[in-house]
């Protein structure tokens, strides 16, 4: 361990020797170290310095989440290699990286200096590990979209009812004056009004707060 850890800052050194002065004199460019995924060169208005991204972290010259930095799963390394050494402290198993909190969870772990942060996913939505964020719960194999949406779309939908305007996805109001819910193929979706618009029960459609008095004060809390 040691030794490949001398190797490498002798490589880094002999590239940073390559060019003695940035190539370019104004403004930030960052360059790979030519044999670790773990490490790159950067250059701040012709300062040139060598860097290492964090544990779990590796380069690929346009991540952002620490230093330049994106998370391993993110990154193609090429023929690079890469060091990916976990911590194992808790939850965190590196020091940056996103974790579930178990399976269909609707927050998450968001480690950072190996502390963990809990964050909610958007109301409606569950951790997907497969996507590393949130996502619909009926597109997961071990989610019920009705425990997580606490909604359960009707098997049939009367010609007469509103939400059939809108077949094959009908919509319903909830409690929430900036949510509805879409049905998709007889699972519920909580979907967000956005734009400073609300929910219009009447309507089924988001509409400025003064067109439906029910949700007039919702952006004044």
């Amino acid at each position: 361990m040691i030794r490949a850890a001398i190797l490498s800052a002798l490589l880094a050194l002999a590239t940073a020797q390559q060019f003695n002065e940035c190539p370019e004199r104004y403004g930030l460019q960052l360059y790979p170290h030519p044999t670790s995924c773990n490490e790159f060169y950067k250059c701040a208005n012709g300062t040139l310095t060598y860097e290492v991204c964090e544990n779990g972290l590796l380069f690929d010259g346009k991540g952002a989440v620490h230093n330049h930095c994106n998370y391993h799963w993110a990154v193609d390394c090429g023929e690079r290699q890469a060091d990916l050494t976990p911590l194992g402290n808790g939850i965190c198993e590196y020091s940056f990286g996103i974790y579930s909190n178990g399976a269909c969870e609707t927050d998450y772990t968001l480690c950072t200096y190996g502390e963990p942060k809990y964050e909610p996913c958007t109301p409606g939505l569950a951790y997907d590990e497969r996507i590393h964020g949130c996502n619909w719960p009926d597109l997961m194999e071990y989610c019920v979209p009705q425990d997580i949406v606490g909604f359960e779309c009707p098997a049939y939908v009367d010609s007469k009812d509103p939400a059939a305007r809108f077949l094959p996805h009908p919509r319903y109001p909830t409690q929430d004056c900036g949510r509805y819910i879409v049905c998709v193929e007889g699972n519920p979706r909580l979907v967000g009004c956005g734009d400073s618009t609300v929910f219009n029960p009447n309507t089924l459609t988001c509409e400025d707060p003064e067109y439906v008095p029910s949700c007039a004060n919702y952006f004044k809390k």
